[in-house]
């Protein structure tokens, strides 16, 4: 059993005992506000200074073959407690991350229920009192919304399956702006979900997910209730899917999850913004993981990763035949360590397709030369490695691996966040950090936290990447308007392997897939704010080392833009419209702005910066043409300080990306 972990600051009010009844928790700064009510069932409303965000929603458990937790259950004491601390954030989007709220212990006769408030939003969570091992038939998750309200809801990307169908995907797809009552009732929609609620802008996802199903949302008959949805148990599984890598479920079990004698289950969680810039900075999912449970996590390296999948290992000028190959790779890594780029991938491809066997290795690749290269060069290789090869011989591939002097693995395809899943990827962070290998889980749920119980755990996908531009046209994908839209939603989250950096841009006009030179959508100066905006500690440069080295002026600013950071301070925003973050590691800022396919002119005051200095900005803007040739773009220096009002014109699809140095005289 995982044990909690906070620190009690202030006893707020002494232990009660009664039958039934209310209470209330408000958060620190006196905005949000809880009420709970305890009778035949539980319930909980949330409001932020009196405007109502959650309208009263029932929670509880269905205990197989036993009582439901929350249904008549029997209330014997209630405890309010207050915590305060700072909590150390390795390979974050900060330095350190506050952890402030007030918390209210509602103990049952066999289990507890604990919420929280913090300045930012509510969380809860059950606790089970058992003292045996027992099995979750179902959870009840509610969230009411005032009526005609709006979201963003990234539904399971394939219409017309059934619900059983759609517990097996990928969690890519855009966003649907629409009312919450005319969601399609037959279809899931994963976490993150944005709400607008009045001016507000609430987001609803979970944390600390460990030995138990992720969970969905779905709106049953045209309500304004988003209900929760969670995978069914595997019953039977067989190997296939892509490349015969994935666990294919044929048979479910009439429960969720195998939980363990007094087992804490997941945060549920409503984060609050007064404005959509609020979420762009939000740490409720930080906070409420569990903490570092691998102790010395100084072997981890954050950086860039030279990536080969996505421009199909696209060298050109050289002498030798490009492909999966260990001259190609070896190109790679000269590429990188001429960039000072951390890290070549191998992506799939180098072990025997459709064998799931990682140590078949194809006969075009001496791997011990490459990592040996690699070595002398100072750049670490990272494999792929689909799902059921890696779960197959996990701790064998591991040790090997690691031994040889491979950094990590980007695993693949498990495309599922049953509890079966969900117990894979942390029985793969486990192993992997036992053997001191970094982690990229792709063809995955969005992270819950396991980044920082694992610090070795760098990037996760679930996002609707930039790999769609292989493949998706502009009607299928309209990537411009996603890339406004998923920091405020799927990064709340945590880490994105968005996988920016085309070197080929396209207007609107002129955008077309190619599989083999894919593009982007978008000017020159959107992909290279994308670095700043995109939080991503393991961070890919997509295209070919080629295109890097005829663009150096755009590769060198890449490669020098930090992956984690001391500091975030979210600009002014909007969601599907534009993004502007600025970021701080050390005494150096960078700030990027990306924008949806409408010109506009912005103003961004540099009030993040110190006053009483002067900075060199070296910005990054799209050029006079950037409206017809996406190209296109400006290099020019200037000095700044925190009075300044940068006045920016952003282009359709466009961007400004902008280094600050401080001067020192």
């Amino acid at each position: 059993m995982k044990k909690i972990l906070f620190i009690m600051m202030a006893v707020l009010c002494g232990t009660n005992i009664f039958g039934k009844g209310d209470r209330s928790l408000i958060s620190p700064d006196g905005n949000v506000k809880v009420n709970i009510y305890v009778g035949k069932t539980i319930r909980y409303d949330v409001t932020y200074r009196d405007s109502l965000v959650v309208s009263s929603s029932d929670i509880s458990m269905k205990i197989y073959g036993k009582n439901w937790y929350g249904v008549n259950s029997i209330l014997k004491k209630v405890k309010k407690s207050s915590h305060s601390s700072v909590i150390d954030s390795p390979f974050y989007k900060k330095s350190s991350v506050t952890d402030n709220y007030n918390q209210l212990t509602f103990l049952f006769s066999d289990f507890r229920l604990v919420f929280r408030v913090y300045d930012g939003g509510v969380a809860y969570r059950f606790i089970s009192g058992s003292d045996k091992d027992f099995i979750v038939e179902k959870e009840n998750a509610g969230y009411v919304f005032p009526h005609d309200v709006k979201a963003y809801v990234p539904y399971v990307r394939d219409e017309g399956e059934s619900i059983e169908q759609q517990f097996f995907n990928s969690f890519e797809n855009t966003y649907r702006h629409i009312k919450i009552n005319e969601m399609d009732s037959s279809r899931l929609a994963f976490l993150p979900v944005a709400v607008e609620v009045g001016g507000l802008k609430v987001c609803i996802t979970e944390s600390d997910l460990e030995n138990y199903p992720g969970m969905y949302l779905i709106n049953y008959n045209h309500s304004d209730t988003l209900s929760a949805v969670f995978a069914p148990y595997p019953g039977t599984t067989r190997q296939g899917g892509h490349n015969m890598l994935q666990r294919l479920v044929t048979s479910r079990e009439p429960y969720i999850a195998k939980c363990a004698a007094g087992a804490e289950f997941p945060w549920r969680i409503v984060c609050i913004g007064r404005s959509a810039s609020d979420l762009l900075n939000d740490d409720m999912v930080y906070r409420l993981a569990s903490p570092n449970i691998i102790g010395d996590y100084s072997w981890v390296k954050p950086g860039k990763v030279a990536w080969d999948w996505w421009n199909d290992w696209g060298l050109f000028g050289v002498d030798f035949k490009v492909g999966i190959n260990t001259k190609t790779y070896k190109a790679f890594i000269d590429f990188a360590s001429a960039n000072h780029i951390e890290y070549v991938i191998l992506d799939e491809g180098w072990a025997v397709n459709k064998k799931a066997d990682l140590f078949r290795i194809i006969s075009q690749i001496n791997l011990p030369e490459i990592i040996n290269y690699g070595k002398q060069k100072g750049v670490g290789i990272i494999l792929w490695a689909g799902y059921y090869a890696f779960d197959r011989d996990m701790e064998k591939v591991c040790r090997h691996y690691s031994e040889m002097g491979v950094k990590g693995f980007k695993i693949d395809f498990m495309n599922a966040d049953d509890q079966q899943m969900v117990d894979f990827e942390t029985r793969a962070a486990a192993t992997c950090a036992k053997y001191k290998l970094l982690v990229d889980f792709h063809g995955t749920y969005k992270p819950a936290g396991i980044n920082r119980t694992y610090p070795n755990v760098l990037n996760f996908e679930g996002v609707n990447g930039l790999e769609q531009m292989k493949w998706a046209s502009l009607k299928e994908d309209d990537q411009v308007t996603y890339d406004e839209t998923v920091p405020f939603i799927r990064m709340l989250a945590g880490p994105i392997d968005y996988t920016q950096g085309a070197m080929r841009n396209a207007t609107k006009r002129n955008y077309r897939y190619i599989y083999s030179e894919p593009m982007s959508q978008g000017t020159r100066c959107h992909q290279l704010a994308e670095y700043v905006i995109f939080f991503s500690p393991l961070c890919m440069l997509c295209d070919s080392p080629s295109n890097y080295e005829r663009e150096q002026e755009c590769t060198d600013f890449i490669s020098g833009v930090p992956t984690v950071w001391d500091e975030t301070v979210p600009l002014k925003s909007e969601i599907g419209k534009y993004v502007g973050i600025a970021r701080r590691k050390g005494d150096v800022w960078y700030l990027g702005v990306t924008n949806n396919w409408d010109a506009r002119d912005i103003s961004l005051k540099l009030s993040f910066l110190k006053g009483g200095r002067v900075y060199d900005a070296v910005v990054f803007e799209d050029g006079a043409n950037a409206d017809r040739i996406a190209m296109d773009y400006v290099k020019r220096t200037a000095e700044v300080s925190s009075d300044t009002d940068l006045k920016i014109h952003l282009a359709p699809g466009g961007g400004i990306a902008v280094k600050l140095t401080e001067v020192k005289r």
